[in-house]
């Protein structure tokens, strides 16, 4: 992929935040029931939800850190593959930013039954069992 290629993707990439960025703040106007435009009519997405019980700063910074290793990896990858590497070492270091990526997730996850499904369950809504049995199910292939 061309330099070219790269920024219309990442432009392309942007411009679906900006979409579930507005997406999201159209849930929250009926989460709100502000008599937004469309409110009645508008569930919030499950993707835009935003964390009732902020992350400590030590877990936030944790998770970022780990995530800016597994990009630098995945850099490194995209450098390999320019250089036309041997496919064994490139390979090597799929899995190494595959296996940085699945870290960060399975903490996320921990991190999400301990405070966010605990305070659900707390509150009488037993319908976060149900995300997370699919949550399970996604991050055990």
């Amino acid at each position: 992929m061309g330099r070219e290629d790269e920024q219309a993707a990442l432009t392309g990439e942007h411009a679906g935040a900006e979409v579930a960025s507005a997406a999201q703040r159209k849930g929250a106007y009926a989460a709100q029931g502000d008599g937004a435009p469309g409110a009645a009519q508008t569930e919030t997405a499950a993707c835009c939800h935003h964390k009732e019980t902020p992350r400590s700063a030590q877990f936030q910074a944790d998770l970022q850190r780990r995530l800016n290793r597994a990009i630098g990896q995945l850099n490194g990858v995209k450098g390999m593959l320019d250089d036309n590497r041997y496919c064994g070492d490139v390979l090597t270091q799929l899995a190494a930013a595959e296996s940085a990526i699945r870290s960060v997730s399975g903490m996320l996850l921990q991190d999400h039954l301990e405070t966010c499904v605990v305070e659900q369950i707390r509150r009488g809504n037993d319908e976060v069992v149900e995300e997370v049995v699919q949550l399970v199910k996604r991050f055990s292939r």
